[in-house]
């Protein structure tokens, strides 16, 4: 008080509210001065400021571009830190990883030490023969080896000495996908020309409903090239559509091309939180409840992997109140947990899928959407869907979306290109085991009689494949009819309520093959001779 004593603390916002704030005559003394992150261009500059610290530390050199991308990166993709803190850490790690690489014994000492061990084990050997001669001989050639051994050692260390490496670009990225679990490299490389083929790449595996794949691709694309609002999610769509149209598979799908994972995809059954006191298991329990410590399940699994795609299935059946969070996740971009934690939402995709009118894609409804409707009359009845959602969530909640996406019933048009990847994946696990599976038309025919049902989407059919292909073949296998090296042709014979299978023909080994057609080429050649 009396100015005797001049001091300078550096404290949290939480350490000064628990030990200085609450006695009032402390707090008095001091003058409290908030300090806010540094900018990007101030991080990078701090940055240039340590540098030669940290080449100096790890012997290597750090370039212009890795202190850009470190700061850049660590922005974008470490959630939950500051600057300039993650970007030195990234720094000081991206050194370490180069430093480490450098100390790698060359491959030239690694053979004289083995040669330098056959040696020493050759000499053991003629002295028990009392071979003292070549004994010797061996003990010179050891020498020799250790001798050059030293040389090289020495060698190497010099080179240690002047410089381990240069941190570039292209070790940051690997440093901050190390960090986050992020797969960089697909993400930053040529993404443009990525993001543009989206389409391509979901129809690769979600047969038919274009207009939801463009749809979602459209919002996709709006993110990725920065013209979203920043604090928002990267994109908030609700599907809805009949069963097994493929909702859940494009969520699946469109996370592996975002994240290059599919597990990358977090999952949530909403008919979990129907009840009041659930909707608290999302982000927590509060303090004085059980589990409160184990933390939210959706708002941890953000935490540890904050870039994924969050799929709340079948969202009309929750309770109200997880409206209101999502409310705030898909306005804001982040959520509060029990602990007080701001969980950042702003890299994730939220899909919600729902059956909100389904029965009037289904059935038709009095709209003429039927099972052999017009697409003309897709439009009328999206209209009325709309309105039911509008009926059924509320207009705050409605807004805050980026699109309501309406998927198509699958038609037996749909079905023959299901068959094709379903029964594709089934041969795949068959070549794995060494056999080879080849169906004809009339048995694809047969499948899709069987499994077209247009109230249920393709999950009839995957039943139905299981039933008639999966099943026999499965029989075949195990009680030995089947041998190494066969191609399995499935077909429908008449009327039959079944497949048939036949098995009798064996693919020859390439080098059969080719003694085949050595052979057949020396017995031609011998007819035209004679």
């Amino acid at each position: 008080a009396r100015g005797e004593i001049q001091c300078i603390g550096a404290t949290t916002f939480d350490e000064y509210r628990k030990y200085i704030e609450k006695d009032a005559a402390l707090a008095r003394r001091f003058q409290a001065i908030p300090v806010d992150p540094p900018s990007a261009e101030q991080s990078i500059e701090i940055l240039k400021g340590i540098r030669d610290k940290y080449e100096s530390h790890h012997r290597v050199k750090i370039t212009d571009d890795a202190l850009k991308a470190a700061v850049e990166l660590s922005g974008r993709y470490i959630t939950g830190r500051v600057q300039p803190d993650k970007s030195i850490d990234v720094l000081d790690e991206a050194g370490a990883r180069v430093r480490i690489k450098s100390m790698r014994k060359p491959p030239d000492l690694a053979d004289i030490e083995a040669e330098i061990e056959r040696l020493s084990v050759a000499k053991d050997e003629a002295v028990k023969g009392a071979d003292y001669e070549k004994a010797a001989e061996l003990r010179d050639q050891a020498e020799q080896m250790r001798k050059k051994k030293e040389d090289i050692q020495a060698e190497w260390r010099a080179k240690q000495q002047e410089s381990a490496g240069v941190v570039d670009e292209e070790i940051i990225r690997e440093v901050v996908s190390k960090m986050t679990g992020v797969p960089l490299q697909k993400l930053e490389k040529e993404e443009a020309q990525r993001l543009l083929k989206l389409e391509d790449e979901l129809h690769k595996s979600v047969i038919s409903q274009n207009d939801a794949i463009k749809a979602i691709a459209k919002a996709i694309r709006r993110a990725r090239a920065g013209l979203k609002d920043p604090k928002r999610p990267m994109g908030s769509f609700i599907f809805v559509g009949p069963s097994g149209v493929g909702k859940t598979l494009l969520s699946k799908s469109l996370a592996e091309f975002m994240f290059g994972d599919s597990d990358a995809l977090i999952h949530l059954d909403m008919s979990e939180y129907m009840e009041k006191h659930t909707v608290s298991r999302l982000v927590g329990a509060p303090p004085g409840y059980v589990g409160y410590e184990e933390g939210g399940q959706l708002t941890e699994q953000i935490r540890r992997r904050p870039y994924a795609v969050v799929l709340l299935d079948e969202v009309e059946k929750a309770h109200p109140d997880v409206f209101n969070m999502l409310l705030q996740i898909m306005e804001e971009g982040r959520l509060t947990d029990s602990f007080g934690r701001h969980v950042d939402f702003r890299n994730t995709i939220i899909i919600m899928t729902s059956n909100i009118g389904a029965d009037l894609i289904k059935g038709g409804g009095g709209f003429g959407f039927g099972k052999h409707a017009p697409d003309d009359k897709f439009e009328s009845v999206k209209s009325v869907l709309m309105k039911e959602i509008e009926r059924f969530f509320r207009p705050e909640f409605i807004n805050r979306l980026d699109d309501v996406i309406v998927f198509r019933p699958l038609t037996k048009e749909d079905l023959v290109s299901i068959v094709e990847f379903e029964v594709g994946k089934v041969a795949e696990r068959l070549t794995m085991q060494g056999f080879k599976l080849e169906l004809d038309q009339a048995a694809k025919d047969f499948l899709i009689d069987k499994g077209y049902n247009p109230d249920f989407g393709a999950r009839p059919l995957r039943r139905a494949i299981g039933t008639y292909i999966e099943d026999p073949v499965s029989e075949m296998l195990l009680s030995g009819e089947l041998h190494e090296k066969n191609v399995l042709k499935a077909t429908r014979k008449g009327e039959e309520d079944h497949l048939s299978f036949d098995s009798s023909y064996v693919a020859p080994p390439e080098t059969e093959k080719a003694e085949s057609k050595d052979e057949s080429e020396l017995e031609s050649a011998e007819s035209q001779s004679t």
